[in-house]
C-alpha cells in the first residue's frame, strides 16, 4: 500500500485526515451490498477523507491530460451521491467515491464488487455526456498516476 501512502504525503491538504472506523465501512458495503476493494477501504481506514487541492493546478502547470481528483467523498455521500447520479442520468451500477472540481465523479463498477478483492478498476462519470469511462486498471494504479507528476 506503499502507493497509498505516498499519494496522501505527496497531495493530501495539512488538514487533519481522520481514520473512518471499519465498522463504518463495513456498513457501506451493506448498503450496496457488495465489497469494495481492499485499497480503497486501506485509504479509508488509515487515512479518512482526503482533500487534493494541489492536484488540479499540477495537472494544468504541467499540462497533463488526467483528470485530477479533489475530494473523496464521505461515507454518506458515496450511497446518497451513487443513487443521486444514477437519477440524473448516469448509468446505473456504479459506487462513486471521488470527485473532481466540476461535478464529475470517480467510481468503482458494482459488477466488480461481487467479491472480495484487493484492487479493482477506476471509472470516470463525465456528468456533462452522462458518460462513464475506464481510466484505471486499478484503484492503486490510479492513484499512482498523481504521484509520477
Amino acid at each position: 500500500m506503499n502507493s497509498i501512502d505516498l499519494f496522501v504525503k505527496n497531495w493530501g491538504s495539512k488538514h487533519a485526515m481522520v481514520p473512518l472506523a471499519n465498522h463504518d465501512i463495513l456498513e457501506l458495503e451493506s448498503k450496496f451490498n457488495a465489497y469494495l476493494p481492499d485499497s480503497y477501504k486501506y485509504l479509508l481506514s488509515k487515512y479518512g477523507l482526503v482533500h487534493t487541492p494541489n492536484v488540479l493546478t499540477k495537472i494544468c502547470d504541467l499540462g497533463v491530460d488526467i483528470s485530477e481528483v479533489q475530494d473523496f467523498l464521505s461515507l454518506d455521500d458515496v450511497f446518497s451521491l451513487s443513487k443521486l447520479y444514477e437519477m440524473t442520468g448516469m448509468p446505473k451500477g456504479h459506487v462513486l467515491f471521488a470527485s473532481d472540481c466540476k461535478g464529475n465523479m470517480f467510481c468503482f463498477k458494482l459488477t466488480d464488487c461481487v467479491s472480495e478483492q484487493a484492487d479493482i478498476p477506476v471509472w470516470f462519470f463525465n456528468h456533462d455526456t452522462r458518460t462513464v469511462t475506464k481510466v484505471s486498471n486499478t484503484f492503486i494504479e490510479w492513484l499512482e498516476q498523481f504521484n509520477e507528476l
